[in-house]
């Protein structure tokens, strides 16, 4: 093998590598109605515990006080990181620890789990955290 072929191979190895590396795993992504329906509006009121900013969404984890003095765990999908940050929000923005109100849509399997539309901060800024072009139902 001469030396420009020898340099080509080195070339397409590494770039196919580089290909596969940056491709990485992928997991479906769904519209809206596969998951939540727009026909169970819910209203959360309850303490941030936790927010994820993974992809392809973020997700809010609250404590919302229970009728009967419970605490239900709830996980809030709103739309993915980079979504947010085009939208201002950083890390900062939604702290844990702070009583919020969600806005969203219900998980059709009845867990404690909905699609955010809006989260309305201890200020009364609402902030506008769901995906654009997924079919949830549009902000008032």
């Amino acid at each position: 093998m001469n030396v420009r072929n020898l340099v080509k191979a080195v070339v397409g190895v590494a770039l196919g590598g580089a290909w596969l590396t940056l491709a990485g795993p992928t997991s479906a992504h769904h519209a809206f109605s596969t998951e939540f329906d727009a026909n169970q509006p819910i209203t959360l009121k309850g303490t941030i515990t936790r927010i994820e900013w993974i992809n392809p969404h973020a997700w809010i984890h609250l404590d919302v006080p229970g009728d009967n003095g419970t605490v239900e765990k709830w996980m809030i999908e709103a739309g993915s990181p980079n979504t947010l940050v085009r939208r201002g929000l950083t890390r900062d923005t939604i702290p844990p620890g702070i009583e919020v109100v969600v806005f969203g849509y219900r998980h059709r399997n009845g867990s404690n789990a909905a699609n955010g539309r809006d989260v309305t901060l201890p200020d009364g800024k609402r902030l506008f955290i769901t995906s654009p072009g997924t079919g949830a139902p549009p902000s008032d």
